[in-house]
Formats: C-alpha cells, structure tokens, sequence
C-alpha cells in the first residue's frame, strides 16, 4: 500500500515552533518601532498636541499596525497578500496632514481625508493588479535597489543619534552603532544558523545592555507611561471632508500604492514566491482598508514598511507567520502603553548599527535581479542610471522640490516612488514603444513574452 504524498509546504506557509516565532517577531518590531512611531510624533507636534494626545496617537498608530500586518500576513477572502510584510505609517503623508492639519481643520479634517483615501486605494486596486506586467525584473530590480539606498541615510540619521539631537554625530554614537553593527555580523558568521537568524535582535539586546551604563538611554519615560490604553473610533471628533484635503490624499494614495507595489515585489524576490496581479491587488486592497480603518482609529494612511523587506532578506525567515506575530506584538503594544515606552528607550544608534546591515541588504538584493537583466546592445542600463539618479536626488538634497506645488513635492519629495515612476517611464520609452531607429533595440526588451525576456529570465534561474 502507497502512502500518499505530502504537498512541501512553502517556507512563506511555514510555522515555526512559538520560541522562534516569538524571537524572530520580536525581532521585525524592534526594526520598524522608531519609523512606526515618527510620524504620529512629526504631524502631532507640528500641531503642537498636547503629551497625553500625543501619546494617544502613538498607541493608536501601534494598535492599527498590528491590525493592518495580521490582514496583510494571514488575510481573509480577497484582503492581504499574504506574504511577510509589516505595515506602518506611510511617510508620504507627512507634509499634506501637516498642512491640512495646521490650516485647513485640524485632526477630524486630517481623519476624513485618510478615510477617502482608503476607500479610493480598494477601489484602484485591481487597477495596480494588471499594471504588473510593467514590473519586469529591469524595473523592479531598479526600485528595489532604489529603496535600499533611499533607506540608508535613515539608518544613518539613526547612528549619529536621531536627527536633531544635540549631540548628533558625537563619536560614542557613532561607536554604539559601530559596535552593534559588528555584534550582528559576529552572529551573522560566527554563531549556529539558530542564532544567525536573530543577528538583529542579539545586536538591539546587547547594544542596550552596552549603553544602558553609559548613559545613552533613560527608562524614566516607563514609569509615566499608562498601563492600559485603548484607542476608541473618532477620539478627536467626527471626521470632516474638505475638497482640497481630499484631494492631497488621493495623491498620497497614489504613491503610496506605487510604493507599497515596489515592497510587495521586494519581499516576493526575497521569498521565492514571485508576486502574480491577483497578489498585488489583494495586497494592495488592505492597504486600502488598513488606511480606512487609521481614520477611524485616530492614526493615518498605511503602506508596507520597507525596513522589514531588508530584514527578510538578511535573516532569510521567509515565514508570513513570523510577521504575522510581530503583528500580534504590535497590538499588545498598542494596547500597553508601559510596554511601548520600554520599547521606545532603546537608544537611536543601537538601531542605527542594526539598520545599516539591513537597508544595504535590500540595496544588495536590487542588485541581485538586476543580474537576470540583458544590458548588452540596448538602453537597459540607461533606465537603470537614469531611475537611481531621480531616485536619489530628494534623498540626497532635501528640499530640492521645495518651490513646487505640493502635489509635486508629495511624489517627487519621496526617493522610492520618484524612482520608481521614472523606471517605469523609461521601460516603456525605450522597451516597450516601436521604431527607437536601432536594430539592437528594435525587439522590446524587458516584457514579459519577449523572446529576449524570457532568455534572461532562464539565465537567472
């Protein structure tokens, strides 16, 4: 008698046993927990909220991150897509709440734009989904590689001590990152694959235990914080719905859907589980509730954090069950205030040393699939220098943009979907449209079908 075969599972569909999933979840929330919480603190500050209202939109912003991770990793019926990817607050609507919510109604303005803007990203979704096709490995290959250098200068930021501290660049920050940075690689060689796959967390917990009698930290913060606090709908009002607010999200939810497309994509190379349409729509769909549900829940729009695809990358858990306990994390965070403050005293350069290995990672695996790429008798590489070189220009000169009108500064101020449009653009200048007066690229290259795409996709293999 025959015993049936079992189906291998996918290591995406893998359970780790719960020691594992807790360390490696453990492990993601400690990558994204500063740019989670930055941006509830920018758009509260400039509003000059006051500590406790301040504090109210932290947890409410860990609350729905860990909501919008668990849709994105498990999912439900058409929602998710079911890869890991963790999901937070999108930095592109940073500049437009601030006006909106300085000028132009406060907090319940800021609020009914979001939600408009999470109904307007379900609807586009399957739009996305068939744009897929336009994402061949000449493109996302460069916007993964775009995402890792735009990424970098945070990790930097982080290592000099967090942007606008006074003692920013001083050499003991420097050298606790240096430090950190050297702890993960340590592991990363030395260590058994056990502990290899947990460098970061090893090199977060020793960091903190270097710097905590060196003074970098203080835990004063925990004993003010709450124990319990639980984020209630509409806590600063009923939303309002004002045109020109509206109107500036749907351009954020554009990007944000151009961004979010790049990070799916990244995190399918990363996983072996290549992203179809369907995926995408489905992913991108709960971007669109996640958002919704922000503005109901007192935070804002939410896209696939890109500090975790490096992650992925680097410690090659594969695992969406993994991410999906960072979620679950995340909304215990959210809902104990106590335990986010300890979280929030890890100092600025102890992530910093983490993030460097991290974001180079993604960089590193931009360049990876650009190795499947034909750049002989053709404009490939063109599109490539060209798409970094836009990319790059906000991330290196800030304010570049800063005389445009602000639906231009809203996609061209970020690095990832300014480089991203580009590639884009240019894949179809020179690939896609017929007669470029050249013999050796007179067939499109890059298309899916393409008889020189799929050589180069069978090379990669």
């Amino acid at each position: 008698m025959t015993t049936p075969t079992q189906t291998a599972v996918h290591p995406v569909d893998e359970v780790p046993p719960p020691s594992q999933l807790a360390a490696f979840g453990l492990q993601h929330v400690l990558a994204m927990y500063a740019g989670a919480v930055a941006v509830p603190l920018i758009v509260g500050g400039a509003m000059k909220l006051s500590p406790a209202d301040l504090a109210y939109l932290i947890t409410a912003d860990l609350l729905v991150c860990g909501i919008a991770t668990l849709i994105q990793c498990i999912g439900f019926w058409r929602f998710g897509i079911r890869l890991p990817i963790v999901q937070g607050c999108t930095f592109a609507a940073v500049s437009p709440m601030v006006l909106i919510g300085t000028t132009g109604g406060g907090l319940p303005a800021i609020y009914g734009a979001v939600i408009v803007a999470g109904l307007a990203m379900m609807l586009l979704a399957p739009v996305f989904g068939k744009l897929l096709r336009f994402f061949p490995p000449l493109v996302t290959g460069t916007v993964i590689l775009i995402i890792g250098l735009s990424l970098l200068p945070v990790a930097g930021n982080w290592a000099g001590g967090g942007a606008g501290a006074p003692d920013f660049g001083e050499p003991k920050n420097i050298g606790l990152a240096a430090f950190v940075l050297v702890v993960v690689l340590g592991v990363q060689r030395f260590a058994p694959p056990a502990l290899s796959r947990i460098a970061v967390l090893i090199g977060i917990v020793v960091g903190v235990l270097v710097a905590i009698p060196a003074g970098f930290t203080d835990f004063g913060g925990v004993g003010d914080a709450d124990w319990v606090g639980i984020s209630t709908p509409f806590h600063f009002g009923a939303p309002t719905f004002h045109a020109a607010a509206v109107i500036s999200m749907l351009v954020v939810a554009l990007v944000t859907m151009t961004e979010t497309t790049g990070d799916f994509i990244a995190v399918g190379e990363l996983t072996d589980r290549p992203v179809e349409p369907r995926m995408l729509a489905d992913g991108l769909r709960a971007d669109g509730l996640s958002t919704v549900l922000g503005g109901v829940f007192n935070t804002f729009p939410y896209t696939a954090f890109a500090q975790n695809v490096g992650l992925v990358g680097m410690t090659r858990v594969r695992s969406r069950w993994v991410v999906a306990t960072a979620g679950g994390i995340l909304v215990v965070l959210g809902l104990l205030p106590k335990l986010g403050a300890v979280v929030a005293a890890i100092p600025a350069p102890v992530l910093g040393g983490a993030g460097l290995v991290m974001f180079g990672t993604v960089a590193a695996s931009g360049l990876r699939t650009l190795t499947k790429v034909d750049f002989t008798g053709n404009h490939n590489l063109t599109v490539v220098a060209v798409s970094v070189a836009v990319g790059m220009l906000p991330v290196g000169v800030p304010g570049i943009y800063a005389k445009f009108p602000d639906w231009f500064q809203t996609v061209m101020d970020s690095g990832i979907s300014a480089g991203c449009l580009t590639a884009l653009v240019l894949n179809l200048l020179f690939n896609h449209l017929p007669g470029q007066g050249s013999s050796a690229a007179a067939e499109p290259v890059g298309l899916p079908g393409s008889r020189r795409e799929d050589a180069v996709q069978k090379a990669g293999e």
